[in-house]
């Protein structure tokens, strides 16, 4: 008799102990799904540049700075190239402003546009995940910490998608064979502070993963993080947006403003070839419209 061995595919890795993900079967069932070219193609660098994104927001202190040195780096050619009136620092400052206008608008365009497509699905999998992941290195990082307490303080939410996907973590794990203090209890941030509290309980979530839903919602809240979000980034889109298009204005200003010191400094460079008799005339003419560029022809 002969026997069939099962496909290699269906053999499935799965960490012991940890229950399967809710978004598994929707991905690997997503994956046989036919997708536009022109989708994929737009969306590609769009979920490479969220797998950079995703490696760096575990680690807020690594996040903040690799955004300090760059905002050094981009401000520092600008501020040296209309210093020393140096064409090759002010073009490149003007080049990378301008792939970071452009990868701006394709990123807004993008979420237009596919909204009710594969893309957000993708994205919100994507932040449930990195959320997910930040849950489960909590107490391990300082930073990640503060960060986690203060969304949940401020969205007034408590985990991804509830107050049980605390249990993920080791310190938290509602389980008998976890030997810790805060076993079956949620962060302090979870909790509901009464308004005459003076002293901060870092124990109020204390067994509240062992509470029903009913008496835990006492004490804690208990909707989670993400939806929580999405809900005030609806809420607030004319808000948010007016924040991207004053970004953005305030960019294009930049790069024209350096432009426009290039294209002087080129104008300026033509001029040392002229006749002195023409030097002159155009010299008066420009001090009276351009008096701050009257030192570029004495340099």
């Amino acid at each position: 008799m002969q026997h069939r061995l099962p496909h290699a595919r269906s053999q499935v890795p799965l960490r012991r102990g940890l229950p399967i993900p809710p978004h598994f079967k929707l991905s690997h069932r997503r994956r046989h799904e036919r997708i536009p070219c022109r989708q994929v193609l737009a969306v590609y660098p769009l979920l490479r540049l969220l797998d950079v994104v995703d490696t760096l927001t575990l680690d807020p202190a690594l996040l903040l700075m690799v955004i300090g040195s760059l905002t050094f780096f981009i401000t520092f050619l600008g501020c040296l190239g209309a210093l020393r009136n140096v064409t090759c620092l002010l073009k490149t400052f003007v080049c990378i402003l301008a792939l970071l206008l452009l990868l701006q608008l394709t990123t807004g365009v993008a979420a237009y546009l596919f909204t009710d497509t594969n893309f957000v699905v993708e994205v919100m999998e994507r932040t449930e995940r990195l959320m997910m992941t930040s849950i489960v290195g909590y107490r391990e990082d300082r930073d990640l910490e503060n960060a986690i307490d203060f969304v949940q303080k401020k969205f007034q939410c408590c985990g991804v998608e509830g107050y049980r996907d605390w249990s993920r973590n080791v310190y938290f794990d509602c389980s008998d064979a976890n030997p810790s203090v805060e076993a079956c209890s949620v962060p302090f941030s979870c909790c509901m502070a009464p308004g005459n509290q003076l002293v901060l309980n870092t124990m109020c979530g204390f067994g509240t993963q062992r509470q029903e839903r009913s008496l835990a919602q006492q004490g804690v809240f208990l909707d989670g993080c993400l939806d929580k979000i999405a809900r005030w980034l609806k809420q607030n889109a004319r808000m948010v947006g007016g924040l991207a298009g004053g970004l953005l204005l305030l960019q294009t200003c930049t790069m024209s403003l350096a432009w426009a010191q290039v294209c002087w400094i080129n104008k300026v460079g033509r001029r040392k070839a002229m006749p002195a008799s023409r030097i002159a005339s155009l010299q008066k003419k420009d001090h009276m419209w351009f008096p701050a560029f009257a030192d570029f022809h004495e340099q």
